[in-house]
């Protein structure tokens, strides 16, 4: 399994029926608690404009997402958009999790999910997270009754919500709001805020199981959950239990993964493409799982460059160096990559052929065993009440607890070297090999230059976590006086989590490769210590080591299990009040106000073999410790502006800002201001602008040194004479006496950490949106229709941006000559030894942008159709820009359209409810995606050469729901065609050939059954 930082964002399709919330004129509200079939017989039941204003008095006030006001309509400045729990089933999901990274919730923006276990990501293996509008999980706002979800997760990259957390049984309804607001909730609230409304009260019991299936087997899911709840006079609590289990999908376990990857170059005649495929002289078919295509090199011995007889493979490039006085000597060739072969008896090394680039062994049947879809086992509890105090105007008081435990773990597969010394006892009859490169700098030869290094598979490896997460409010709400409400709360959550992974120390490899001979012709280690502690000498140089063949007891020794503690707390406290403020000729002017101090504190503490830099193959890393606090105080406003007169049914403001002030960075403020504009009662206007912000994350600021290598190949200098002698670069390395044909021998050491030192500040944004909404009065044949479109513009300035050490190189070479000599600016950050060996300081800083522009779109027709109801929902999201850069001074890099960034998604939904039976068919649509445009454009052609482009894909579902008295089934199945990931060249993918994003479907076609029973 590699372990690699993720790039690009990503999830299974939903074809999920959405209520969208599209400021309906007033009067066609509905209460936030109804459900989508109220929902819309509401709307059909407004046949004029009295009728409408009648309907709005009976309705009681409610507080939607983006705003802090009681209103009696959804109609807000911002397009929301509501989940019901009930569509959720129909669809399928059988998590909260898998709900929020649907298409239909992320637009097509690729999200951090159980594919991702092998990766470097914020919040370590196993998390979920939810990234709006593509801008990031950290950028994204959760909020649970109204009230923010805490970070969770494992490793010191903790920043944002695990969606492992959440609830499931007791959730109503979820509220998305696509929209700026940090005026409103604070910080993070940048691309948009996801509000999970629990349902406020419960009287009985009910049990639910429900079961996902896949017909291609792995990846089950099973959850069994149970709720209750009663409501007396003055009081009321209800809760419920949770169990979710999720089965691993393996490599093995789909084609797509399993079969033959390759890098696909090259187009062919009939368009397809892997016509310059490297062909495997031992099949005559193009070789799979190539080093470019998700292969690794094994079963192969590297050594300086001696004379040999080549592979069946053919000669030419890549590890075969032809000298020019040497130009092949009866058909042999000199080499310095070698796999066994015993039929070989001539050349340098008899028993072994040359093998170039290509040639190399690459593919392990273990590496099948690794997880394609990590598994997990979830435990969640909820528990709500409330006491009515009938003192302090009418007050409430309120509860809340949240509990959960994540038990995850992933297998990876890894590749193994082994290097042994010039003059080593364990090279065996290859004692004579010449030095092949200097000592390693682990010390694991103890100096001596390497002569033969062995690269083999090890096998599998583990990564297991346990994560308990816990967040109790308790609270106080009430009247003042006979209009204003007021709400006070205190909120502590703590994340706390075990982490393990299997690693391989380098004190321990170290040992086994200074051995002495036993006395029986065998060896031990050296170290008597080391002996005693186990030691296990390493194997001798062989074909069967090569293989892979490792003996259990020198495994056993060498790895060992590493485990980690990561501790994040975050307390809050709120205080808001809310009501009317006085009357003007068209309305009341409402008000809400409020305070709010949060402070958050994290604690990572890795694995003493970690901070001492120990793990073999794996990067090291220091605790990550620090805190944060804020004090905010927010205002919104809420102005009828026209009301009820011609050509203004209805003209609103709504205005709101918040000050701010971190303990980390000072002081900040922001704003927002909404329109809301009804010139008849078909057609509404909405448009808002405001500022949001984004405080840096504890780990942004505090992240513990972590050191790692990059290839020798990054240094600038190399062959620095060869560059343009006009550019930084030459004169850069030409000051430093280098000579001209230089070539670095060692890694680049690469040390990162937080950006407190640095003086990091928080990201700023800007939003600006605008929509419109038409419900047209149809004849009653016809039904309801109702249509909206909202366009968005976010930027996001001063952006966190962690650069990676072959980054600081380039700016650091690439600078003036005067700020290098000097060692100011990004030099100050590399340091280059007498011996010319380099080292690069880095970590995250304020220089990235990031905008986001497009559309959303949505339809939603209803219509009586003989004795049921037919409802169909269109959903719609096309980005029209989706750029990004580094450095102020880069130009944009947009990538709308390109791969793993589609610039259309949508659904369809359709639902017929007849009796007691309800019946649904949905389509999850992923726009086409392509590469060619973009490299076209900065001059390089690929269109002839690489497969960087996708199809339009279509995935459908179908489920039947039967309703008892108190019972009711559903089933169905998802990806009825069976529709699998469309395959890319290897150069662009993440598993083989297949793109590691969120928007496709990596189960296959699978069914689902879920059982309700209440008491």
């Amino acid at each position: 399994m590699s372990i690699r930082t993720h790039a690009r964002f990503k999830r299974a399709p939903l074809a999920l029926a959405l209520v969208a919330v599209m400021s309906l004129p007033a009067g066609s509200a509905f209460a936030q608690s109804t459900t989508a079939g109220d929902q819309d017989k509401a709307s059909e039941a407004s046949s004029d404009t009295q009728k409408k204003a009648e309907k709005v008095e009976t309705l009681d006030a409610i507080v939607v997402t983006g705003s802090r006001i009681a209103r009696d309509t959804f109609n807000s400045v911002s397009p929301v958009t509501v989940i019901n729990r009930e569509e959720a089933t129909m669809a399928g999901f059988t998590s909260t999790a898998g709900v929020l990274q649907s298409n239909a919730v992320t637009g097509g923006t690729d999200q951090i999910n159980n594919a991702y276990g092998g990766y470097v990501v914020n919040g370590g293996p196993g998390v979920n997270t939810l990234s709006l509008r593509g801008l990031g999980a950290t950028r994204t706002l959760l909020l649970l009754n109204g009230r923010r979800v805490a970070p969770a997760g494992s490793r010191g990259a903790v920043g944002s919500a695990d969606l492992n957390v959440l609830p499931n049984i007791m959730i109503d309804h979820i509220e998305v709001l696509k929209d700026g607001a940090s005026s409103i909730y604070g910080s993070d609230a940048v691309a948009g805020v996801v509000n999970i409304i629990t349902q406020p009260k419960v009287d009985g019991v009910t049990i639910e199981l429900q079961n996902n299936g896949t017909e291609a087997g792995g990846g089950t899911e099973n959850r069994v959950s149970i709720k209750g709840g009663k409501t007396a006079d003055n009081w009321r609590i209800s809760g419920s239990l949770e169990f979710y289990k999720r089965s691993a999908v393996t490599y093995a376990d789909r084609d797509f993964s399993s079969g033959c990857p390759t890098p696909m170059v090259g187009r062919r005649a009939d368009g397809s493409f892997g016509a310059d495929d490297y062909i495997d002289p031992m099949t005559g078919e193009p070789k799979c799982w190539t080093l470019d295509a998700g292969g690794v090199t094994v079963n192969t011995l590297g050594t300086a460059y001696l004379l040999g007889r080549p592979g069946q493979g053919s000669l030419g490039y890549y590890g075969t160096y032809y000298p020019e006085d040497l130009p092949g000597l009866g058909g042999l060739d000199y080499f310095n990559r070698w796999r066994p072969n015993s039929g070989v008896t001539d050349g340098d090394l008899p028993g072994f052929e040359g093998v170039d680039y290509y040639g190399r062994d690459s593919f392990d049947p273990r590496m099948l065993e690794e997880h394609l879809l990590s598994p997990t086992n979830n435990y969640t509890a909820f528990l709500q009440g409330g006491l009515d105090l009938n003192a302090l105007g009418d007050a409430e008081l309120y509860f809340e607890n949240l509990a959960s435990r994540r038990r995850s773990n992933q297998v990876g597969f890894l590749q193994h070297t082994i290097d042994y010394a010039v003059g080593s006892p364990l090279l065996g009859d290859l004692s004579w090999l010449p030095r092949m490169a200097g000592a390693p700098a682990d010390g694991s030869t103890g100096g001596r230059p390497i002569a033969a290094r062995a690269f083999l598979g090890w096998g599998l490896y583990k990564n297991k976590q346990e994560v308990d997460f816990n967040r109790a409010t308790v609270g106080l709400r009430g009247n003042l006086g006979s209009s204003w409400k007021y709400d006070v709360y205190a909120s502590h959550a703590r994340s706390f989590a075990d982490y393990y992974t299997e690693n391989r120390l380098t004190d321990r490899y170290r040992n086994t490769l200074n051995v002495v001979s036993d006395g029986n012709g065998g060896f031990m280690c050296a170290d008597a210590a080391a002996r005693a502690a186990g030691c296990v000498a390493a194997p001798m140089l062989s074909t069967s080591v090569l293989a892979g063949n490792l003996p259990a007891a020198y495994k056993n020794y060498v790895m060992q299990w590493t485990h980690g503690t990561t501790e994040y707390t975050e307390k809050t406290l709120n205080a808001g009040v809310n009501g009317p403020i006085f009357d003007l000729p068209y309305g009341t002017i409402y008000g809400a106000f409020g305070v709010e101090y949060r402070d958050a504190e994290i604690d990572d503490t890795p694995d003493p073999n970690s901070v001492a830099n120990n793990l073999y193959g794996f990067t090291a890393s220091q605790p990550t410790r620090g805190k944060d606090a804020v004090k905010e105080a927010y205002a919104e406003l809420q102005v009828p502006l026209l009301s009820g007169i011609r050509f203004a049914q209805e003209l609103s403001l709504n205005l709101s800002g918040r000050v701010t002030d971190y303990d980390s960075y000072g002081s900040d403020t922001t704003y927002k201001i909404g329109l809301m504009y009804t010139p008849i009662s078909a057609l509404s206007f909405r448009a808002s602008h405001g500022t949001s912000f984004r405080a840096p994350a504890l780990f942004e600021q505090f992240l513990g040194a972590t050191s790692g290598f990059n290839a020798a190949n990054g240094d600038p200098c190399n062959a620095w004479a060869s560059k343009t002698p006009e550019s930084n670069v030459y004169v850069n390395c030409s000051s430093l006496g280098l000579a001209p044909n230089f070539d670095q021998k060692s890694s680049i050491k690469v040390l990162t950490k937080g950006g407190a030192e640095t003086g990091l500040a928080a990201e700023t944004s800007v939003a600006t949106t605008a929509g419109i909404v038409f419900q047209p009065e149809m004849p009653e044949w016809f039904g309801t229709l109702s249509l909206a479109a909202d366009y968005y513009d976010i930027q996001v300035d001063n952006g966190v941006a962690r650069l990676s050490g072959a980054q600081v190189l380039g700016l650091c070479y690439n600078s003036l000559p005067a700020e290098f000599t000097a060692g100011t600016g990004y030099c100050g950050l590399v340091q280059r030894a007498a011996d010319n060996t380099l080292s690069v300081t880095t970590g995250y800083v304020n220089v990235s942008t990031d905008i986001v522009r497009g559309w959303d779109f949505t339809a939603r027709y209803t219509r009586d159709i003989g004795p049921g109801s037919f409802r169909a929902n269109l959903a719609v999201s096309h980005y029209l820009e989706q750029s990004g850069r580094t450095f102020p001074d880069s130009p944009l890099v947009d990538n709308n359209g390109r791969l793993y960034s589609p610039d259309f998604t949508g659904q369809l939904d359709m639902s017929y409810n007849v009796r007691n039976w309800n019946f649904r068919y949905g389509v999850d649509w992923v726009g086409k995606m392509s590469d060619y445009e973009y490299y076209q454009k900065n001059g390089i052609d690929y269109t002839d050469v690489y497969k960087m482009d996708t199809a339009n894909y279509f995935s459908s579902n179908a489920s039947v729901q039967y309703r008892g008295d108190k019972w009711s089934v559903t089933a169905g199945l998802r990806n009825l065609t069976d529709k699998r990931p469309p395959q890319v060249s290897s150069a662009v993918a993440g598993v083989g050939n297949t793109m590691l994003y969120s928007g496709y479907d990596w189960l296959g076609r699978s069914y689902f059954l879920n059982f309700t029973k209440s008491f």
